[in-house]
């Protein structure tokens, strides 16, 4: 490896994104408060702690108060209503215990609201809720919702594990299941006509069943199931956000693709497919339901490194109508893709070693054939593993010989860094890069999330850039 030590002072400036303002979905009245009193009994204490459901997830709390024996009363603002909640009460038994975690999920519109709640007996049927309607009706949904969904269910696993098809058994059966099913769908759809002021009647349309082919091919069922999946969904409903049923249901979305992938190519084919189909009937919904879907692949395909969902996405954050809070991440993304390509010159870059010294890479070392570049984040599962790998392959003699490799810590905490260093002490040169995910050489490579692979030649050229350990493994064996 070429490392240059430069004992001059290095001055690394920061690289300001443009960062989009995350969408938010103001009620009206903004600026007045809806009063949420709580009262807590069975323990000695609790610390409660309020979380509006946002952007796919609970995100910032509003409210954490300490010490609650008795009752507490907060204001919820307005532009948090109507939505979900998570009440998180940290609770102690007698003075002397640790404290511990209980949870309870709840809906608020724009009414007062008081909850009765012992931290160990969180069911529905044992949280006292005084002037509600939102909760009470949701919890009913579910408990009905239990007892008619059962049949279908039952239909479903004897249907899809039937084999005699043509058999009068099997058509007896698909025409029980498509009776039920519809008649289930229109008491679902009776629900939501009859309760359309409750912000919870958004959410009755996730259990509805969607049409299914039974005789076509497996292939077929979930071309067919994923052209229809959102059918039943109003996506014009910017509310929709609010809820983790919506999240959960892009999920399912998702694991509904993963059961039929067996193989990288695949999963890749298989969740650009998916990407693409959602994010087109998303594209006819309101623009921040669009630009969450935008997002929601964004994060995953980044995660997994999948080129062509990202690549995919391009014409969806082109477009004005998609509200992405994830747009020039996806453009930094993009533009790498099609400058750091096979053929294309790596950049030089500074970094620092354990010790502190500042070096500069400049290409690899002269008696080396290959390099490899790897940056990781010390506290990512995939980085920690794909290091190990390389670890027991590195550790045998004739391999370590013609090739050279390099990784590039992007920690944001430089003591995480070291300590991770010390312990692994790994066979190679292992630098950090000052500034983490935002450091001037993650920019340089466009690092986005980790880990990333870079095989290099001897005159610095990119010859790959490998996705897994297989195809590092596929490159070695082949050269």
């Amino acid at each position: 490896m070429n490392l240059k030590r430069d004992n001059q002072p290095i001055y690394i400036f920061a690289l300001v994104l443009l960062a989009l303002l995350p969408w938010s979905l103001k009620a009206s009245g903004q600026g007045n408060e809806t009063k949420l009193t709580i009262h807590i009994r069975g323990v000695y204490d609790s610390k409660i702690t309020v979380t509006p459901f946002e952007n796919g997830r609970y995100e910032s709390a509003l409210k954490t108060i300490d010490g609650v024996q008795d009752s507490v009363s907060l204001t919820i603002p307005k532009a948090h209503l109507p939505g979900q909640f998570l009440l998180r009460m940290d609770y102690r038994q007698k003075a002397t215990d640790q404290s511990y975690p209980s949870e309870f999920v709840f809906f608020m519109n724009e009414n007062d609201l008081e909850i009765g709640i012992n931290p160990l007996q969180t069911q529905p049927d044992s949280v006292y809720l005084g002037n509600d309607v939102e909760n009470t009706s949701y919890f009913a949904f579910l408990k009905e919702n239990a007892t008619r969904r059962q049949p279908l269910i039952l239909l479903e696993q004897l249907l899809a594990g039937y084999h005699e098809k043509e058999g009068r058994f099997y058509k007896e059966a698909e025409k029980e299941f498509e009776k039920n099913r519809q008649r289930y769908n229109q008491w679902i759809a009776a629900l939501e006509e009859a309760q359309n002021d409750l912000f919870v009647s958004r959410v009755y349309a996730f259990q509805k069943v969607p049409d299914i082919s039974w005789e076509t091919s497996a292939e077929q069922q979930l071309h067919e199931q994923a052209l229809h999946y959102f059918d039943e969904i109003d996506l014009s409903d910017p509310w929709l956000l609010r809820t983790q049923a919506f999240n959960d249901f892009v999920t399912a979305y998702m694991r509904m693709f993963g059961m039929h992938v067996t193989s990288d190519e695949l999963r890749d084919s298989l969740f650009t497919q998916a990407g693409r189909i959602a994010c087109e009937k998303a594209a006819q919904g309101h623009p921040e339901v669009y630009g969450w879907m935008v997002d929601y692949f964004y994060v995953g395909y980044e995660a997994l490194g999948i080129a062509p969902g990202m690549r995919m996405l391009e014409a969806h954050i082109q477009n004005p109508h998609c509200l992405t809070s994830k747009k020039q991440e996806i453009l930094r993304r993009l533009e790498g893709m099609k400058k750091l390509t096979a053929g294309a010159l790596a950049p030089s870059f500074e970094a620092e070693m354990v010790n502190g010294m500042q070096v500069r890479f400049n290409g690899i070392s002269n008696d080396k054939s290959y390099g490899l570049l790897v940056f990781y984040d010390s506290e990512c599962s995939h980085c920690k593993e794909l290091l190990d790998k390389l670890k027991s392959w590195n550790d045998v003699p004739e391999n370590k010989v013609w090739f050279d490799v390099i990784t590039i810590s992007v920690d944001e905490d430089r003591e995480k860094w070291e300590q991770f260093h010390n312990q692994k002490n790994y066979g190679w040169t292992d630098v950090w890069a000052p500034g983490g995910i935002n450091s001037p050489v993650a920019n340089d490579y466009y690092i986005l999330s980790s880990p990333v692979m870079f095989i290099l030649g001897k005159d610095k050229t990119i010859l790959q850039i490998p996705e897994s350990f297989k195809q590092l493994e596929s490159f070695i064996s082949g050269n």
